[in-house]
């Protein structure tokens, strides 16, 4: 079986029909469409309402662009001092250094900027954004993210891990990436072991939103990851109509510790041209967060999170728990909404 690349494609797997493609040829000509053999296979069977099939079949409410969102949505262009480069906070950078990815979910905040065939690096390129981070040496994490870095080659994957671990200033290279749940065949051993280099600590944080993404051969993906010593975190978007309820993300982030990947960040979906159909508002993201508080433990909760649009940042979305009461002192809700006075 072969990727899928374009609505005659999923016509032709029977993921849509062909009065379905007519309605979403103007979002294929302008949003990037990839899905991987194994997840056409994974799919076989699905029908719209899926939390996988929403992820990954264009809908025609993605021709609708709202007033509000943006074809940069988290302001990387403003903070990419070079080519490949994004530096947002003083610590840390983004090296992205290919633009393409195995799968292009709807709700992509580069969907603008990614692509098949999705421009890589130039080694002269890959030299000037390891430069810059050879000058900066406040910069002790490095982020390689895209794109999807895990669609390089081991060989190529294995030369950028090594060249930040000669980077005496770096301590740890973080990869993010879609792979262990879009395409877990190609976590080889040789991948594994291209993303390890002395001296240099690598993390890797993988993106999944919702429990039916850990399938048998996910979970092997995973496992090759985590036996080889590399820790693991979860990035998950929270998607209005996949994982917008409590028992969709207690499944989830349950089923991410059970296979040993720390939930690290729910997302607030960013303003990205074409997703509103996706977003919750924040109060309904805060109303979720809070009342996961009770039901899973502290292993199982992320962050909440906002990136502010422009390029500012992520801030913690979360409600307050702790707040002034006004008269010096302050008030701690509990898990099961019940407040106390606090003095301290």
């Amino acid at each position: 079986m072969k990727a899928a690349h374009s609505v005659t494609d999923l016509v032709a797997a029977g993921l849509m029909t062909p009065a379905a493609g007519e309605a979403v040829a103007a979002v294929a000509d302008r949003y990037a469409i990839a899905l991987t053999p194994y997840l056409l296979e994974t799919l076989a069977d699905a029908a719209p309402g899926d939390p996988l099939y929403a992820q990954y079949v264009p809908s025609p409410e993605e021709a609708y662009t709202a007033p509000e969102e943006r074809e940069d949505p988290i302001g990387d262009v403003v903070r990419s001092p070079v080519k490949g480069i994004v530096h947002r906070y003083p610590d840390r950078v983004l090296l992205k250094p290919l633009h393409a990815c195995a799968v292009y979910c709807r709700f992509c905040f580069r969907r603008e900027m990614v692509g098949p065939g999705g421009e890589a690096l130039s080694p002269e390129e890959l030299d000037a954004a390891l430069a810059y981070v050879r000058a900066h040496p406040e910069v002790w994490e490095v982020v390689v993210t895209g794109g999807d870095p895990l669609l390089l080659s081991p060989r190529r994957l294995s030369h950028i891990v090594r060249s930040l671990s000669d980077i005496p200033h770096v301590g740890v290279v973080r990869l993010h990436t879609r792979i262990p749940v879009a395409d877990p065949a190609r976590v080889t051993a040789e991948l594994v072991e291209a993303l390890k280099a002395p001296e240099l600590a690598t993390w890797m944080a993988v993106h999944i939103n919702h429990a039916d993404e850990l399938t048998e051969p996910a979970r092997g993906a995973i496992a090759r990851l985590a036996d080889a010593g590399i820790p693991l975190l979860g990035q998950t978007v929270l998607l209005k109509g996949i994982n917008d309820d409590a028992a969709a993300l207690e499944a989830l982030f349950r089923g991410l510790v059970r296979n040993r990947i720390k939930p690290y960040y729910l997302h607030h979906p960013d303003l990205a041209a074409g997703t509103s159909h996706f977003r919750p508002t924040l109060a309904e993201g805060q109303a979720l967060v809070k009342g996961l508080r009770g039901r899973v433990s502290g292993l199982c909760q992320p962050t909440y999170v906002l990136d502010i649009p422009g390029g500012h940042g992520k801030a913690p979305a979360a409600p307050g728990w702790v707040r002034p009461d006004g008269e010096g002192g302050y008030v701690a809700e509990d898990f099961t909404g019940a407040t106390h006075r606090y003095r301290g």
